[in-house]
C-alpha cells in the first residue's frame, strides 16, 4: 500500500490488479491526467485490495475513484472470491466512489450481469485499453460522464436489445427525450399511445439506470452505452 503526503493531497484513488507493472503504469497516466492531486494506494492482491479498503473506511476517509481489474485471485479467508466482490464491497463501503472495473471479458451476458450488480462509473475491455483511453475514461468520469469502452458497448447493447425487445421506436422515445421533447408530447411525433410510450420508456429505465434517476440521467446513460 502507498500513500503520498497528505498535508498536499486531498482525495483517495484505488489502482487494483494483479500485475505491478500495470499498476505502475496506470497510476503514471491516471495522475498525469487528474486535475487535482490525489492520494494513490496500489495493490496487487484481493487481499491487499480488501485491507486498503477496511483501513480507509474505519478511518472515515473517503474514496474518490477506484480502478479494478475484475480478474484477481480469490482472497477465500473473507470470501473475496474475485474482483467482483472487491467492487460490490467498494460500492456498499464508499456510495460516492467512481469504480472503473477493467477485464479481460466482453462476453455479452457477464458485462450485463456486472452493470446490473456494480453500475460501474467506467468499464474497460482490455481489448480496447491503451494509454489514450484510460486518459480519455479519467477526463469523462471526473467531469461525471460515464464510460465505457467500444467492446463492453457492443456486448451491452446485445443484451439490452434482446431484453427489452429494443425497436426504432425506442430508439426514438430516447432521441426526442435528448432532444428535450416532453413525454407528454411524444404521441404527436411517435404513432403510439401515451401509455404505450410511457411503458416504453419505464421499461428502458428499468434496464439502463434500474430505475433510479433523472430524464437526464437516463440519456446519459444511454449515450455512454452506445444506444444513441
Amino acid at each position: 500500500m502507498q500513500e503520498k503526503n497528505r498535508d498536499f493531497f486531498d482525495e483517495n484513488i484505488l489502482i487494483v490488479d494483479d500485475h505491478p507493472l500495470t499498476v505502475e503504469v496506470h497510476k503514471e497516466i491516471i495522475a498525469n491526467t487528474l486535475v487535482k492531486k490525489n492520494n494513490y494506494y496500489t495493490a496487487t492482491t484481493a487481499k491487499n485490495a480488501f485491507t486498503i479498503l477496511q483501513e480507509l473506511y474505519k478511518k472515515k476517509e473517503t474514496l474518490k475513484m477506484c480502478f479494478l481489474d475484475i480478474n484477481l485471485p480469490e482472497y477465500p479467508e473473507e470470501n473475496i472470491k474475485s474482483g467482483e466482490d472487491l467492487a460490490l464491497l467498494t460500492r456498499k463501503l464508499f456510495p460516492n466512489c467512481k469504480i472503473i472495473i477493467i477485464s479481460m471479458h466482453s462476453e455479452p451476458l457477464w458485462v450485463n450481469r456486472l452493470i446490473k450488480a456494480i453500475n460501474p462509473e467506467g468499464f474497460i475491455s482490455k481489448s480496447d485499453m491503451d494509454a489514450k483511453l484510460l486518459s480519455d475514461v479519467c477526463n469523462k468520469i471526473e467531469k461525471g460522464f460515464f464510460y465505457y469502452s467500444n467492446a463492453i458497448i457492443k456486448s451491452n447493447k446485445v443484451i439490452i436489445q434482446q431484453n427489452v425487445n429494443w425497436d426504432e421506436h425506442d430508439t426514438k422515445i430516447l432521441q426526442l427525450i435528448a432532444d428535450g421533447v416532453k413525454t407528454a408530447h411524444l404521441p404527436k411525433v411517435i404513432p403510439l399511445s401515451l401509455s404505450a410510450i410511457e411503458k416504453r420508456k419505464s421499461n428502458i429505465k428499468r434496464q439502463l439506470i434500474f430505475n433510479t434517476g433523472s430524464d437526464k440521467d437516463l440519456i446519459d446513460k444511454a449515450k455512454s452505452m452506445g444506444l444513441l
